[in-house]
């Protein structure tokens, strides 16, 4: 993966990495900003139908470098916004031997 550039006004990049770069077939793309961090996988399986099962529901998601734990669908209490600017990052497991 080369450089990333910035992001459009109003958008954060996503980058993909290993399966998740396979499935979607990109290395990065941007997307809309702001997105409330619950609606993250949503919006992605939206755009790529089944990524949901078949790579994120086993991804690690890091935003800005660090790793995050993402709110369960509909739960409220979360206020966890990705801003404009922010880097998302989905890193997948990845087996080594």
């Amino acid at each position: 993966m080369g450089a990333i550039p910035k992001p459009p006004q109003g958008h954060f990049n996503i980058l993909y990495f290993a399966s998740a770069s396979s499935f979607t077939a990109k290395e990065f793309e941007t997307l809309p900003a702001p997105l409330p961090l619950e609606r993250l996988f949503d919006t992605l399986e939206e755009k790529y139908n089944g990524i949901k099962d078949k790579v994120l529901s086993s991804c690690l998601v890091t935003v800005n470098l660090d790793y995050i734990d993402l709110p369960n669908p509909g739960d409220e209490s979360s206020q966890a916004m990705i801003q404009e600017g922010d880097e998302v990052a989905i890193i997948p497991p990845v087996s080594s031997g």
